[in-house]
């Protein structure tokens, strides 16, 4: 009996309570908070956050670790979690703002924007202190990192962590995640959306998405001004990014590949990838195939695709390259990276040939590039630490633990590759470290925020703050969506996709992708997600800098 209670509150004469005690607290709250993210009602579950809410309930019946290992293992969690999100998104972060992907994440701007407004009039309003409403913020936005930039910057601010800033966040965060949802079926029915006309336009890649997914499109020569001219003539006119992969002459049953030197002819037929309505190819060719093939060979990473020569050496043809589930138009100065999946074409032996170059080896990919992480863990905070003055904040603005990695991350994925660093870790590999971590953070801080959520919420008006996290869960995606409806004209699923992306918000994207069998709720979420997070860890660390 003594060596349970020991295990359970700690070894009274052992630093920590002892090594046992941590381990044991620690794998109890994060297996029953998984377990209990895995029941859903009515189809929506709190998936992970459930962590913290168990660690609450440990940490009220005094279940707990020492503070100080409590509060390494939360930062170390935190760093983990979003150095792996940036290294997800970071590939895509910077192409989300071409034509397309702008309006988009002005979109996604406007309601974070709109959220930090509600959050600070409120501040203001009801007296409630800042650190508490960014924490009922964060929640309401369903927003981990930003719980965690928020109590890092308080912690530097004021040397002691701000337990309200958890109880905060554990109140909104369930009504975050539903009231998301209800907005966008408010939304569709205030807008009278014909589903089946929004779905069809989806599908056909139409509105904003010609620009953020490419498709092949099958069409016929009837120019008379491109008569005899060849492709690499015919480009500059057409001043637009795409691939001409296939050629079928007029009158040859034969098709053919294509090259910068092949001659376009009236009525010939032709197939290239680009940005454009989705009109597919309905006839193929038995002497062609198509084929993904997986860059695995070291060598290739941050070389261009004419370095290649894949075409002039093997006859064989580099369509489209799909990147973090982003398919990318083929252009001859689009730079590799391990783990990119090209799409080739070309006789059989062709593409034997050329997937010997590339690579196509799972085992490679397998085997995980620790250098990276780490060198961009250390980099990240040494970029956190660093302090910038802004006019009207007292004291300097850093990064945190949170937002230099998550920065470092987005860097180091983007560009490593043209200075030959792999950053590439496969999709398991980097959920795992995210998962881990984000399970280590929010267990820590449940069991921080335990001790007084009870007393908060029964007796010092917690209650409240759910009406709180409901105002800026919902008014700021509401607005957005008119906004995004009617003066940026966007398509409604691309539309719940974006607002599901500025609320960070996985649940809600989850719903989104069940009312509609196109991609276009995921393709926008994936668009804004990166400046999403970004911005609304960057905006909880300068909330609690400024006001505070």
């Amino acid at each position: 009996m003594e060596l349970l209670r020991n295990l359970f509150e700690g070894y009274p004469n052992l630093w920590g309570g002892g090594v046992a005690h941590s381990v044991l607290i620690l794998s109890l709250v994060i297996t029953f908070g998984i377990m209990l993210g895995k029941l859903k009602v009515a189809g929506i579950s709190l998936g992970v956050t459930w962590i913290l809410f168990v660690g609450i309930v440990f940490g009220h019946f005094d279940m707990n670790l020492d503070e100080h290992l409590l509060h390494f293992l939360k930062e170390f969690g935190l760093i983990l979690f979003v150095y792996s999100i940036g290294l997800q998104v970071g590939p895509g972060f910077f192409s989300a703002f071409k034509k397309g992907g702008l309006t988009l994440n002005m979109v996604a701007m406007l309601s974070v924007f709109l959220s930090v407004v509600i959050t600070i009039v409120l501040h203001f309003a009801t007296g409630i202190p800042i650190t508490t409403m960014v924490g009922i913020l964060s929640g309401a936005v369903t927003n981990t990192p930003g719980l965690g930039a928020a109590q890092q910057a308080n912690s530097d601010l004021n040397g002691v962590d701000a337990p309200e800033i958890a109880l905060g966040y554990a109140v909104a965060y369930p009504l975050g995640v539903v009231g998301c949802i209800l907005a966008l079926l408010a939304l569709k029915f205030f807008m009278r959306i014909n589903t089946q006309k929004e779905e069809e336009d989806a599908e056909h890649g139409l509105g904003h998405l010609q620009e953020l997914t490419v498709r092949p499109i099958s069409v016929e020569i009837r120019n008379e001004a491109i008569d005899g001219k060849r492709i690499r003539d015919v480009k500059p006119l057409l001043n637009r990014a795409f691939v001409i992969s296939r050629i079928r002459h007029t009158g040859s049953q034969e098709t053919e590949l294509a090259n910068a030197d092949t001659v376009l002819h009236m009525q010939d037929e032709i197939l290239f990838i680009a940005n454009p309505k989705d009109v597919e190819w309905e006839r193929e060719d038995k002497n062609l195939i198509s084929r993904r093939i997986l860059i695995t060979k070291p060598e290739l990473n941050g070389k261009s695709l004419s370095q290649l020569k894949i075409r002039n050496n093997f006859g064989a043809c580099i369509t489209r390259i799909n990147r973090s589930g982003v398919d990318l138009v083929a252009t001859p100065h689009l730079q590799l990276q391990m783990g990119d999946r090209v799409t080739i074409v070309g006789s059989e032996l062709a593409v034997s040939h050329a997937e010997k170059v590339l690579g196509n080896s799972l085992k490679r990919l397998n085997h995980p590039n620790l250098i990276p992480i780490f060198l961009g863990i250390a980099l990240g905070c040494i970029l956190g630490s660093l302090p910038f003055m802004f006019p009207g904040i007292p004291q300097p603005v850093k990064l945190g633990l949170a937002g230099g990695p998550l920065v470092v991350s987005i860097l180091i994925s983007r560009f490593g590759p043209q200075y030959k660093l792999i950053t590439y870790t496969t999709m398991s590999a980097n959920l795992m470290i995210r998962e881990i971590g984000i399970a280590l953070f929010l267990a820590c801080v449940g069991l921080g925020a335990g001790k007084g959520f009870i007393d908060t919420i029964i007796y010092e008006g917690g209650y409240v703050w759910i009406g709180y996290g409901a105002i800026i869960t919902v008014v700021p995606l509401l607005v957005t969506g008119f906004m995004g409806r009617y003066f940026w004209k966007l398509n409604y699923y691309t539309l719940i996709g974006v607002l599901s992306g500025a609320n960070t918000n996985p649940p809600a994207l989850a719903y989104s992708s069940d009312l509609t069998s196109c991609d276009a709720p995921a393709v926008g979420y994936a668009t804004v997600y990166p400046l999403a997070m970004f911005l609304r860890v960057l905006t909880a660390q300068l909330l609690i800098l400024a006001l505070a």
